[in-house]
């Protein structure tokens, strides 16, 4: 939605013609970050950057958490984080065109398959608004089993209520199963096993 309202004398002459001041409803959305190939944090840096540049205003940002592979097998850990943007004039299907941009551009070429990737960005939720394509699901129908999304996302947006699931982050991180581990991210240790043995190497695991 959006209003527009005029300024200016127009008895003032061309210099002084009214000026339209369109007035556009800002919508909150969230978008995912994560990356497992190459720079990890340098990978989630340009992404970051790659979004502002795409003209999305990016209001929030999580910490940095390093997570288990999900669902991808002889991988190495993600770096994981989430961006709170807002965003004007801008459908859920040209978010996705343009975040599929940034993908591209960072080098990440098939984003269908269950593969490491330089980048990866994904689309969780567009204010409270459920969206259903071919190519986008709005929310991310995953996001209630994911602690690598729900983590990061309780830090910035812990009120946050799901659209159809009626439940805040706050409580669906509660109540997620997901035992993966999610570790906060520090730039000053190396990876190592940590994660899967337990040990955090300064880190602050959780769970």
């Amino acid at each position: 939605m959006f209003s527009i309202s005029a300024s200016g004398n127009p008895k003032s002459g061309w210099n002084a013609l009214p000026t339209l001041i369109v007035q556009t409803d800002l919508i909150t959305t969230y978008v995912g970050i994560g990356s497992n190939l190459g720079d990890r944090a340098g990978n989630l840096l340009l992404a970051v950057r790659g979004l502002m540049e795409a003209s999305f205003v990016v209001s929030k940002l999580s910490g940095v958490y390093e997570t288990e592979p999900v669902d991808i097998a002889d991988s190495d850990n993600f770096l994981n984080m989430v961006a709170e943007i807002k965003v004007g004039s801008v459908s859920p299907s040209q978010m996705l065109a343009r975040m599929l941009r940034i993908e591209y551009l960072l080098g990440r070429k098939y984003k269908s398959q269950k593969k490491p990737r330089t980048i990866d960005l994904d689309l969780l939720f567009y204010g409270q608004e459920n969206f259903d394509t071919e190519f986008l699901t709005i929310p991310h129908p995953r996001i209630h089993v994911r602690n690598f999304v729900l983590v990061p996302m309780n830090e910035i947006a812990p009120g946050f209520i799901h659209p159809t699931l009626h439940k805040d982050i706050r409580t669906l991180l509660s109540d997620c199963t997901d035992n993966s581990h999610v570790v906060r991210w520090n730039a000053n240790f190396t990876v190592s096993s940590g994660l899967s043995s337990g040990q955090n190497d300064g880190r602050q695991e959780i769970r």
